[in-house]
């Protein structure tokens, strides 16, 4: 057994404290681990009870460290995990971790493959191919990108990702206007029907007055 002699705050923007036993600093952990737990000036702690702030605290720091990775944008679970790999955390504190961010929806794969179109759909417009590999790449099931990808309509995604493109390209020599055009459009996924739909529509709307090479 050994008695909590002092209960200090540690120092640095995380919100820590150190326990210190038989007038010893022994650990570091979480201040809520330690509120939750009830800790005081002279309580005694068993070495099973050490082990369990130990792993609570670890969870604790796990979670912290997913919520503040969640804070820039919505992420998958599988990006999440992969994270938490990186910084060197166990298994089990990850797999508690990603049950806790569930319960909590702070992770939903089937509402951030939706928000990864969406945002695709109004900033970058692009295929249902290339989005699907996108969120296959994210760690997506297939069935919730399949659910998700239908919703894309090609030959509208196509005008519209075109559209600016198009209003930059020069419009007097229509086989460098279709090649170009092609080109960025092949790049964001769409396959040759929809491109040379697109192209000759952009081409007919824009420059039907212009020369045909």
């Amino acid at each position: 057994m050994s008695k909590i002699t002092a209960i200090r705050a540690g120092k640095g923007r995380q919100q820590r404290v150190n326990l210190f036993l038989d007038g010893k600093f022994a650990l570091s952990m979480d201040a809520e681990v330690a509120t939750k737990a009830q800790l005081k000036t002279g309580q005694e702690l068993t070495s099973s009870q050490m082990d369990e702030l130990l792993m609570v605290d670890q969870r604790q720091r796990c979670f912290n460290a997913a919520v503040h990775y969640l804070s820039y944008r919505p992420r998958s679970e599988s990006e999440v995990r992969e994270r938490l790999q990186q910084r060197g955390f166990d298994n089990q504190s990850i797999e508690a971790t990603l049950t806790r961010l569930k319960e909590q929806a702070l992770i939903d794969d089937t509402a951030f493959a939706r928000f990864w179109k969406d945002n695709r759909q109004t900033f970058s417009p692009r295929s249902q191919w290339l989005t699907r590999v996108e969120l296959s790449r994210k760690g997506i099931a297939a069935d919730t990108i399949d659910g998700v990808v239908s919703e894309i309509d090609d030959q509208e995604s196509a005008y519209r990702a075109a559209l600016n493109k198009a209003h930059r390209l020069p419009r007097s020599d229509r086989s460098n206007f279709r090649r170009r055009l092609s080109y960025y459009l092949k790049n964001r996924g769409f396959n040759y029907e929809v491109i040379n739909h697109t192209v000759e529509r952009l081409w007919q709307e824009l420059g039907s007055n212009n020369t045909s090479s």
